[in-house]
């Protein structure tokens, strides 16, 4: 009886080890298709990631108050200056409009001179986190 049983089992491992020999793993090819207007908001993502030390440099803002004046302040300043970056900043209740972004406080205040000639109310900050 315990040697039918050893044949059994040296049968089953024969029959497992070819049978294991012979399985394919499966093999697909997959298209992967996006928009895009996803690699444009990445290529975005990665230029605001480059600039780490963002909130250690100073910034002018030039108005705060409502969205749509402030939409419009901005777009007026870019026309103006056309090498100096800015954007709107929403701090509840008001929009706020930032441009530049200027490694020393001597490089700000030589730009506020400029900038305030047009925007009185201009003033050189330092955004906190």
């Amino acid at each position: 009886m315990r040697i039918l049983k050893i044949k059994h089992i040296k049968l089953l491992a024969v029959f497992l080890t070819f049978y294991s020999l012979e399985t394919v793993a499966q093999q697909q090819e997959n298209t992967i298709s996006q928009d895009p207007k996803f690699e444009q908001l990445l290529s975005e993502k990665r230029k605001l990631n480059s600039n780490t030390d963002l909130n250690d440099r100073y910034k002018i803002q030039i108005f705060y108050g409502e969205n749509d004046k402030a939409r419009k302040t901005l777009s007026e300043f870019k026309r103006e200056f056309e090498n100096i970056d800015g954007t709107i900043i929403f701090e509840s209740p008001t929009y706020k409009v930032w441009v530049g972004s200027f490694k020393t406080r001597i490089e700000g205040e030589r730009n506020l001179i400029t900038i305030k000639e047009k925007y009185p109310y201009a003033l050189l900050i330092k955004p906190t986190k």
